[in-house]
């Protein structure tokens, strides 16, 4: 989060789609609720794997970024069970922080 005071969410999901770390930035409020961050975080968890399935052709993925109307998503796999999940205001810098966090992670 010390990267951009535009980001709303941080946090590690295992391949289960748990939250195993993290959260939303103190002083925050949850667009969605705790329900539905269970099924975002499954249905995170699922799409990586999916991704994986083309690793071989394309290369494995660095990060995904997905603008929505209310936020920016982004995910970036950290190992074979684990991805980081990111959301951030839509006026947030996705050209170059995406970037430092790759390095972060890698």
């Amino acid at each position: 989060m010390d990267l951009d005071d535009k980001i709303r969410f941080v946090g590690i999901i295992n391949e289960k789609g748990k939250l195993v770390a993290g959260g939303l930035r103190q002083g925050l409020k949850s667009l969605e609720d705790a329900k539905d961050d269970e099924m975002l975080f499954m249905e995170l968890a699922l799409r990586v794997k999916m991704r994986q399935e083309f690793d071989k052709q394309l290369g494995p993925v660095k990060f995904s970024l997905s603008m929505r109307e209310k936020v920016i998503v982004m995910s970036f796999p950290i190992d074979n069970s684990h991805v980081l999940y990111l959301s951030a205001d839509r006026n947030f810098d996705f050209a170059k922080v995406p970037l430092k966090i790759v390095e972060l992670i890698h």
